[in-house]
């Protein structure tokens, strides 16, 4: 089991405290979460600036860790390019931001997306993780999912950290284990010692994690208590 610690902020000084947090527990090789929501796709607005991680990276290279950027945001293609430059090597993006046309760019299909993100990503040898919210039913776009070799199963509604884990998308968690025995599946909001077990049990070989590791009296403890569940 994988574990992820999450960063959800509002601004660059918490995303710099937290990289410096994680970097006492973290070693290379590890993975890393970072949040970015738009008031769009989301209710709320998280920090989101690829040029403050470049710099931050930059004059930090002890954060020699791995980090993932999860886009909660319409149109991610369009902002893919710059995380990938400021060096993330995993994008995990939202299905109902490809299939939904709320949130899709008009003159775009599902399709083309979903191949101009992989095309982006390519370039820079990152991966692609695509995440669905509590309530979308994989049953119905199952020909998309084959498409992808990573699934994020959010457990919270997207956006806020803090929230409940919603127990209802462990049976997501088993779909994907059994239609993609092989495939990545990551659960993502509401982990704890007892949800982190139910994951695992429900086929989640990674679990990320923002307030049980960052709001613990010890994050470095807390984080070791879900690698060993």
């Amino acid at each position: 089991m994988r574990i992820i610690p999450a960063i959800n902020c509002l601004e660059m000084a918490c995303v710099s405290h937290k990289f410096l947090e994680a970097s006492k527990f973290l070693i290379e090789g590890d993975w890393i979460h970072i949040d970015v929501t738009d008031a769009k796709f989301t209710y709320n607005k998280t920090w989101g600036n690829p040029e403050e991680l470049k710099k931050l990276l930059k004059a930090h290279p002890e954060f020699n860790f791995k980090i993932e950027a999860h886009l909660m945001v319409e149109e991610p293609e369009k902002v893919v390019g710059k995380w990938l430059e400021a060096g993330v090597k995993r994008v995990i993006v939202h299905l109902e931001a490809i299939l939904d046309k709320k949130f899709r760019h008009p003159k775009m299909a599902p399709e083309e997306v979903i191949r101009d993100i992989f095309k982006q990503c390519s370039k820079f040898g990152a991966e692609v993780m695509l995440a669905t919210n509590p309530e979308t039913k994989l049953k119905e776009s199952e020909s998309y999912l084959e498409e992808f070799a990573a699934f994020q199963v959010l457990a919270v509604n997207p956006g806020l950290a803090g929230q409940k884990f919603l127990p209802t998308v462990l049976e997501k968690a088993r779909f994907l284990r059994h239609h993609f025995p092989n495939a990545k599946i990551e659960v993502d909001g509401g982990v704890n010692l007892e949800t982190a077990r139910l994951a695992k049990e429900a086929g989640a070989d990674i679990l990320t994690a923002a307030s049980y590791i960052f709001d613990s009296e010890n994050s470095k403890e807390a984080y070791l208590e879900l690698l060993h569940v």
